[in-house]
């Protein structure tokens, strides 16, 4: 690749910014940031809520002149090979990357918008952004009742932070346990647990049917039926699960309507119960960015579909990170977006090695005063098939809690809670596909050093 040669880069996150610093001064490199903030990196974004971090700390590297900050791509003319801008500039390329993320899901709640509103009332707020982050941030003091919707990682992470600032939380989860994905049964028990400890109300097989909220009447969503009349404050789960099949998001940038602000002061739940609430947060997961791809006629499925070599349906452009769909699988996961990422600059920079996926290690730290912090792993497959064996180690005075399942010989996935010290290594003997040589001296305390 010459210096000629143009890339433009849309999106400003991590994968974005990690591309361009890989590039370096091989490639003119122009990076698109939507967000006006210094980047940051948002796995941090708990830890601000919490008060433990300043924003400042989650900035990353800075990126130099590359990044326009606070510049929104509106359209992508694959004809004339060019990015136009929100703000009337138009950038051409050689070769484009889409790095553009993903948004919260918000989930379709009765009361969550007004009729032909996008705005969310008041005291509601999503977790995802720097903006979202310090919005609820300024909204939180002791006392303050918050419900989280939501249990599962970014949910968990948000009501720990909450009830470290003071406010009384509930944690509102609709399916059986908390973070289902990535935590069996009995290290989901031990999460629990260690929530409630902090303070944390936790209310599993919980449907969520709507917001309550003062002001204007808000638009009911289509198939949402008024339920009975909501109950005092204090309710308990409901035993029904139906899935949320269809999602609706608020796009940036949309402006309040000019009846009066709605504030929220509840939330009803499908069994007719209701939590007073003066904070509402929606952890409801994430959905790949796809529009810009779509509109330009990309193929796209749950994210936009590249291959071994991180390119699009165009072989001028190619997508990484959250925006991207690599063998059927959107990981949405910063561990994923940094190796796509360096992937995709050996292939612009001429010494392509096919890209053939992430084995993720997802990681969360729980912290509380006076009862210490709660350290997770998970990484593989936790969920056994027929036929593998499990392994599981636990001590209930420690509170700790080893898990790792095998196929065949292969060490295939595994959780530990409590106690990290032998994840390295269980980890690298996952991801080097190699049968563990002593399995029981990788599961003690010295990871099998």
């Amino acid at each position: 690749m010459t210096s000629e040669k143009r890339v433009v880069v849309i999106g400003g996150g991590l994968a974005g910014l990690r591309l361009a610093d890989r590039l370096g001064p091989a490639a003119a490199v122009t990076v698109l940031g939507e967000e006006s903030h210094v980047p940051y990196n948002r796995v941090l974004l708990a830890e601000v809520l919490a008060g433990r971090y300043a924003p400042e700390v989650t900035a990353l590297p800075a990126p130099g002149p590359a990044l326009r900050r606070g510049v929104r791509a509106v359209r992508v003319d694959r004809a004339e090979r060019a990015v136009h801008c929100d703000d009337g500039t138009v950038a051409p390329y050689d070769t484009l990357v889409l790095a553009t993320g993903s948004n919260a899901v918000l989930p379709p709640l009765r009361g969550l918008f007004e009729p032909e509103g996008r705005d969310l009332p008041d005291g509601v707020h999503a977790f995802r952004t720097m903006d979202d982050c310090l919005a609820l941030s300024a909204a939180v003091r002791p006392g303050v009742r918050a419900v989280v919707i939501g249990g599962g990682l970014l949910g968990v992470s948000a009501a720990r932070a909450l009830a470290a600032r003071g406010a009384l939380v509930v944690l509102a989860q609709q399916g059986e346990r908390l973070m289902e994905r990535h935590l069996d049964a009995d290290a989901s028990a031990l999460l629990a647990a260690h929530l409630t400890e902090l303070g944390v109300e936790i209310h599993t097989e919980c449907r969520v049917r709507g917001l309550v909220t003062t002001g204007p009447p808000a638009a009911p969503l289509p198939g949402l039926r008024p339920g009975p009349p909501a109950s005092n404050a204090g309710g308990a789960g409901s035993s029904a699960r139906p899935a949320f099949e269809h999602r609706v998001r608020a796009e940036p940038g949309a402006r309040r309507g000019a009846g009066a602000p709605r504030k929220v002061t509840g939330v009803e739940l499908a069994d007719g119960y209701r939590l007073e609430a003066d904070v509402v947060v929606l952890a409801c997961g994430v959905r790949p960015r796809t529009g810009l791809a779509q509109a330009a006629g990309l193929d796209v499925r749950t994210g936009i579909v590249v291959d071994d070599h991180l390119r699009t349906s165009d072989p001028r452009i190619h997508a990484i990170g959250d925006c991207a769909e690599h063998a059927g699988q959107v990981y949405g996961l910063a561990g994923a977006a940094l190796e796509q990422a360096d992937a995709l600059a050996a292939v612009l920079g001429g010494a392509p090695a096919p890209y053939t996926g992430t084995r993720a290690l997802t990681r969360l730290t729980l912290g509380g005063a006076g009862t210490g912090s709660l350290d997770l792993a998970a990484f593989g497959e936790t969920t056994p098939r027929p036929g593998d064996d499990v392994v599981r180690l636990a001590d209930a005075t420690r509170r700790t809690y080893r898990k790792v399942v095998l196929r065949g010989d292969l060490l295939v996935g595994g959780v530990l809670l409590g106690e990290l010290s032998t994840v390295g290594a269980l980890a690298r003997t996952w991801e080097g596909g190699e049968p563990p040589h002593d399995l029981f001296h990788l599961l003690t305390d010295d990871g099998g050093h």
